[in-house]
């Protein structure tokens, strides 16, 4: 048997061509991401920045904890407290302490300085004293000593040359050799503590374990690698390599599940044209197990050169896919590929799996026939679809659908989440895939009504060879799925997202500070005396709740008075008033385990204080962003980050935003209209979900330009008869070939159409889980990438088809 498939792959080496390029191209992938997922899996430990010189830091307390009965639970606090000064005046006993600030300074103007970099006009504030921790080392000048001087990093400026910043005119006085790290500003001790007062860092000279003992339970005390905990945003690396994972793990997925659906689609079509092939090894006296046992040894042979050779081309492609992560922001600068076996032999053995796995229903129907009816069966197809392939598809298509109305009926807010809206799709399209030929044949006589013999050809020769119709309608129907569904789910939850913020905002203005900061008390003293004006202020900061007992939810809040914010401001209540809300209550959403109004539940505020509130309000879940609110009473450390400005019935519009923009100041802020606003706060999608999403849909395209070329090439190969009998009937040679373009047009038409209508299937359950949720309802279509990927497809397919045709018409054939 060995001899007879090596001699079936060197004879039929063009049938085997499209499973084996397909199969080595997963394998390398799986390999690729498999590698990338081992190399991220974690992250070496960050050696301290701004403080690795520093003997011992004392840290405030920046986590909440609460004892649950299955152990503790953690969670960010958003407002961490300062230091208490009793614990700093402890530490002041047992050596030196240095007070460490950090705040952000913005360059609005530079005086003399015109060519100053764009990255150095957002710059962290510090004081001198700390310099030395990094430690920093002078490149030029001197130390700053007067309140209006300061020294900086980089080179990106000069000593002597004046900044204007937005906290106030400096004058710089040196500058130090950069760490890579931060473009840091360095003031004098009393001018950092003036614009600063907050203390919730100090470094202390003393014997580390005095230290702990007089912090106690207070304060964190860190010592060596720890230090990294003190240097601004130390989780970065974790989430960096939470979101690869997310990314790779996702893409790997996808080409396992692509490579799989290709490979078993390219066996089935060439066991289909091998049905005369096996009519004879029945005739010969071949058993129906033997002929089954011929086509896995086969796809056995294929699938371990090709995973082979996929393991090799995967070794040389992670370190450049590592590279790519890297320049382009997804991985931390540290991150290369590591010497992981583990991946190599996983990728192997899938990938022969996949190739087992794709010839096993061919094989059941090589070894099903009986001679007499394979020979028969070889001169026109009969049936439209399989009994296995009906009862697959039917299963499939059940599973989607109940899985949709329990996700319905139980928690409609799991469809928005993107790990969801990414897997969800891949039921329903595989098992539109696996029942397309039930409807290819009437779709493809719609699309083909016009009159006329070329339409006539089409429309027959389509319907006559209704597996290679499938075969090659399969793969377009996929990559079109994929894009609508992907894309489309992102395209809808934002736009629901916007049409949220519309609803939700009805000020005239809406006021904000630089990024990153919060207003300054003089701009807030300002705003206010602006005349026809009426202001709402508010604070980000969150609440947490200890839900069943065990689960610690934090939900992100903001602080507000209920007076303004009901003028400024409609929210979408499903009980309760905004008025009700005080400094003894809170409004939350349904998504909430209690949201009963009346009801108190006990929280845990921003700064981690406990507080058992009232609820006032609830808000329907929507899409997420309806959150929690409270009053400034409970936001402590909270600064204001955001002013909506209602304008009374005499004020004019153009004259207030004149007179809000002045009072706001240069380079404090920017004043918006609510339609600049609604843009502005438009939500995109993160850069790293939107590189995951066109790798997703880089690599379905990939595969399905495989699948149609190796399914053209073997159709057309196998009708060069029916191109000679066109040739004798008296068709040109432009004639055949613009029937064989018509063809592949109208099955990659067919296909795309199909790929259309499972695309809006699947948005059909996520516009019902918005409407569930009490959501704006608009459903998205990416109609550009479902153009271009049409487009790609049909080019691919028309390349394939008029190749081949074009090269059997070189010749005349005569027909036995």
């Amino acid at each position: 048997m060995l001899s007879v498939t090596l001699r079936t792959l060197r004879t039929r080496w063009a049938t085997f061509t499209g499973s084996f390029v397909a199969l080595s191209l997963g394998v390398a992938l799986l390999t690729v991401t498999g590698l990338a997922l081992a190399s991220s899996a974690t992250a070496p430990e960050r050696a301290p920045e701004r403080f690795a010189a520093a003997p011992v830091v004392v840290k405030a307390q920046d986590t909440l904890r609460v004892p649950t009965p299955s152990g503790d639970r953690t969670s960010r606090l958003a407002h961490p407290r300062p230091l208490p000064a009793t614990t700093v005046a402890k530490l002041r006993k047992l050596g030196p302490v240095v007070t460490d600030r950090s705040f952000a300074v913005r360059v609005t103007e530079a005086t003399a300085a015109t060519d100053a970099p764009t990255a150095a006009t957002d710059l962290v504030g510090h004081p001198w004293s700390t310099a030395a921790f990094a430690p920093y080392d002078l490149a030029a000048g001197r130390a700053p000593r007067t309140a209006d001087e300061v020294a900086v990093t980089g080179d990106w400026t000069r000593p002597g040359r004046r900044l204007h910043t937005d906290r106030g005119p400096v004058r710089v006085v040196g500058t130090l050799s950069t760490r890579g790290f931060e473009n840091a500003v360095f003031f004098t001790d009393a001018r950092a503590a003036r614009l600063s007062p907050s203390v919730t860092q100090v470094a202390v000279e003393a014997d580390p374990a005095a230290v702990r003992e007089a912090v106690g339970g207070s304060a964190q005390v860190l010592t060596g690698t720890a230090r990294r905990l003190a240097d601004a945003d130390p989780g970065r690396d974790s989430e960096a390599l939470t979101a690869m994972n997310s990314l790779f793990g996702t893409a790997g997925g996808v080409t396992a599940f692509v490579s799989v659906f290709v490979v078993a689609s390219t066996f089935a079509f060439a066991v289909a044209q091998r049905r005369r092939e096996f009519a004879l090894l029945r005739t010969a006296g071949a058993t129906p197990g033997q002929v089954r046992r011929t086509v896995l040894t086969e796809a056995l042979a294929v699938g371990a050169l090709a995973s082979a050779t996929g393991c090799v081309l995967g070794s040389h492609g992670a370190p450049r896919l590592a590279t790519w992560a890297v320049d382009n922001g997804l991985a931390p600068a540290w991150f290369t590929i590591g010497g992981h076996t583990w991946p190599y032999h996983a990728a192997f053995w899938t990938g022969l799996l996949v190739a087992l796995c794709g010839a096993t229903a061919a094989s059941w129907r090589a070894g099903r026939t009986g001679p007499t009816e394979a020979l028969r069966e070889a001169a026109a197809e009969s049936g439209t679809i399989t009994r296995g392939r009906l009862l697959s598809g039917t299963a499939l298509l059940l599973t989607a659908v109940v899985t949709l109305g329990m996700s319905l009926a139980g928690d409609p807010a799991d469809l928005l989440h993107r790990k969801s809206y990414i897997s969800r799709p891949m039921l329903l399209i595989t098992a539109a895939a696996l029942l397309s030929p039930l409807v290819l044949r009437p779709l493809t006589r719609l699309l083909t009504w016009l009159p006329g013999p070329c339409a006539l050809l089409v429309r027959e020769n389509t319907a006559a060879g209704m597996r290679r119709t499938a075969a090659l309608a399969a793969p377009v129907l996929v990559t079109v799925a994929l894009a609508g569904s992907l894309l489309g789910a992102t395209a809808t939850l934002n736009r629901a997202k916007t049409t949220e913020t519309s609803e939700r905002t009805t000020a005239a203005f809406v006021v904000t500070p630089p990024a990153g900061t919060g207003f300054d008390a003089a701009a807030l003293r300002r705003l206010p005396a602006v005349p026809g004006t009426q202001m709402s202020p508010t604070s980000s900061t969150s609440v947490h709740v200890l839900e069943d007992g065990v689960a610690l939810v934090r939900s992100e809040a903001r602080a507000a008075a209920p007076g303004p914010l009901a003028a400024t401001t409609r929210l979408p209540l499903a009980a309760g008033s905004v008025s009700d809300l005080d400094d003894d209550s809170i409004i939350v959403n349904e998504e909430w385990q209690r949201h009963r109004v009346g009801d108190r539940v006990r929280v845990r505020l921003g700064d981690g204080t406990p507080r058992t509130l009232r609820i006032a309000a609830v808000m329907p879940t929507g899409t997420g962003d309806n959150g929690v609110y409270v009053t400034p009473h409970n936001a402590p450390g909270a600064t204001v980050d955001r002013i909506d400005v209602a304008l009374t019935a005499d004020a004019d519009p153009r004259t207030a935003a004149t007179a809000l923009r002045q009072a706001l100041g240069t380079g404090n802020g920017q004043v918006l209209t609510r339609a600049e606003w609604i843009r502005a706060t438009h939500p995109e999608t993160r850069r790293t979900t939107r590189l995951g999403l066109l790798l997703v849909l880089g690599i379905a395209l990939l595969y399905t330009g495989i699948s149609v070329a190796n399914t053209m090439v073997m159709a057309t190969s196998e009708r060069s008869r029916d191109l000679a009998v066109l040739r004798l009937a008296g068709a040109t040679r432009w004639q055949v070939l613009r029937l064989t373009g018509a063809e592949a047009l109208t099955v990659v038409a067919a296909g795309a159409l199909l790929g259309l209508l499972v695309a809006a299937l699947n948005l059909a359950g996520m516009a019902g889980a918005l409407a569930l949720l009490s959501a704006p309802v608009t459903i998205e279509l990416p109609w550009q990438a479902l153009g271009t990927t049409t487009a790609v497809c049909a080019l691919l397919a028309m390349t394939s088809a008029l190749i081949p045709a074009a090269l059997a018409l070189r010749h005349r054939r005569s027909i036995s």
